[in-house]
């Protein structure tokens, strides 16, 4: 059973949940329903058309696994052979009953997914987050657990900080992984739609992305750069080499025109950086 579902599944459990012994059952379809906690959100067509076709030749070869529940099975894992099943008009199919929890479910239904290697950018993102979450790990133990580089967590994970729809046209295959990470590099975020379509119509690669982003960004740089010229006095300035001292990162004091008041921005870097700036500001930090 494990050879289906690769090495992922024993970092996260114990190596007997999976067993090469477990005694196959042929279950009928009717008894079976979808992984409630199934994290793909999108079945392709012609995938499972392939796979229907596979199994009219070859049959299943990779039993399900289930759990039993009240109205008949819970699919753990193989929803793609399910589906395929039914296309191929079969009345049973081969399948490991195991008694999983609810939590455990979920695992199984992520990993599994995480090993496929179709799953769009978008999904393994949040099924990235959700085995964080769940399990209450951090970046770099997950990557450890699935034998995968760090880089590779973080830059999935990077993307669910797009908004919906840009994430939307990267699971749609519209926008690359590279055209959303390097989307989040725009400074003024009111140009993205227009830029969007502007990668789409003229079919621009990420190396022409970067650079126009870049470019953009540079405007941005020298149109800040005018207003504070214009705003900030000599007094807010070296308020600002105070802050920035104290602080030690960038900070900007934007004041709002013909009246006392304004805001103060603080950049932080990583997750530890900004748990550094809240512990100065708590008067915790010893400098």
């Amino acid at each position: 059973m494990s050879r289906g579902l690769g090495k992922g599944i024993n970092a996260f459990f114990p190596a007997n949940v999976v067993d090469d012994k477990d005694t196959v059952q042929h279950i009928k379809i009717k008894d079976l329903r979808p992984n409630p906690y199934q994290p793909r959100k999108k079945f392709d067509d012609d995938t499972i058309n392939e796979l229907k076709t596979s199994i009219e030749q070859y049959g299943i070869i990779q039993p399900l696994i289930v759990r039993k529940s009240i109205k008949g099975y819970d699919i753990v894992a193989g929803e793609r052979r399910y589906r395929a099943a039914i296309e191929a008009k079969l009345n049973e199919v081969p399948a490991v009953v195991k008694d999983f929890t609810d939590k455990q479910m979920m695992e199984v239904a992520l990993i599994e997914n995480l090993q496929r290697e179709d799953l769009n950018p978008i999904d393994e993102a949040l099924a990235y987050k959700k085995l964080m979450d769940e399990l209450d790990i951090t970046q770099e133990e997950l990557a450890k657990k699935l034998g995968k580089s760090r880089p590779h967590i973080t830059n999935h994970i990077r993307l669910l900080q797009l908004s919906q729809p840009l994430q939307s046209l990267i699971a749609d295959g519209k926008l690359s992984m590279g055209h959303g990470r390097a989307l989040l590099g725009l400074k003024n975020k009111k140009k993205l739609p227009a830029l969007v379509d502007k990668i789409i119509k003229e079919q621009m690669n990420v190396r022409q992305l970067e650079q126009l982003i870049q470019k953009l960004n540079q405007n941005a740089a020298r149109e800040t750069s005018k207003k504070d010229k214009v705003s900030l006095n000599p007094e807010l300035k070296q308020k600002i080499s105070l802050l920035r001292e104290r602080f030690g990162t960038s900070v900007a004091i934007k004041p709002v025109k013909n009246k006392d008041k304004g805001k103060i921005e603080i950049e932080y870097y990583s997750e530890d950086d900004l748990n550094r700036l809240i512990e100065i500001l708590e008067g915790q930090h010893q400098r």
